[in-house]
This record gives structure tokens, sequence and C-alpha cells, in this order.
């Protein structure tokens, strides 16, 4: 079955940076583009990044552009989140996710359990 695990968050001063992980299994990961999501206490869920099949094109939202970076490692079945000169703002749990088509060809959307991300002085 399709799994995805996030890795890599925790505690961190404004100004630091982190790099999230986000492991796949269960499907074929090099053939689906990924997304990072981020939901912070009391918000909507929204759009950090993401990354097409083969990392040859990447988009950002416009609160992260310049300090995150997706990428994915397409032998090791994994997707990443470089996040650099973290905000407060930032604060919130990091979910990635994938769309992966069903049998009547209508996408489901699969995602990890979250990693917590605290940018906090």
């Amino acid at each position: 079955q399709v799994q995805l695990v996030e890795t890599g968050g925790g505690l961190v001063q404004p100004g630091g940076s982190l790099r999230l992980s986000c492991a796949a299994s269960g499907f074929t990961f090099s053939n689906y583009p990924m997304t990072w999501y981020r939901q912070a206490p009391g918000k909507e869920r929204e759009l950090v990044a993401g990354i097409t099949t083969t990392g040859g094109s990447t988009n950002y939202a416009d609160s992260v552009k310049g300090r995150f970076t997706i990428s994915r490692d397409n032998a090791k079945n994994l997707a990443y989140l470089q996040m650099n000169s973290l905000k407060p703002e930032d604060t919130a749990v990091y979910y990635c996710k994938v769309e992966i088509p069903q049998w009547n060809g209508i996408p489901l959307a699969y995602w990890g359990q979250g990693t917590q991300v605290t940018v906090s002085s």
C-alpha cells in the first residue's frame, strides 16, 4: 500500500535551517509529481512546493520562494524540502503528498502523517 513518512522536523531558531525528508513506498515513486504542504494551528492546509517526476520543474508558494528548495532522489524514493532562513510564521505541521490515478482515472491523494516544524527563539 502507498505510504509516505515525513521526518526531519523540530525546533529551530529564526534564521535557522531544517531539511525535511519524505520516504515513499508502495508505488512507483519516479512516475509521480510530489508536493509538500503545511498546516499551521487554526489555518487551512496550504501548498508549499511541488516537483515534477524528474525534478526538472518546481514551484513554490510566494511565502517561501528563495528560502525553500524542493528536490527528490528517485533512486532512493525520497523527496526533500530544504528550508533556510526560517521565520516564526513557518511554524506548522509539514506534509508530503502524492496523487495517484485510480482504476477509473480519478486521482486519489495520499498524505503522510506530518512532521512538526517550530520556529522560535
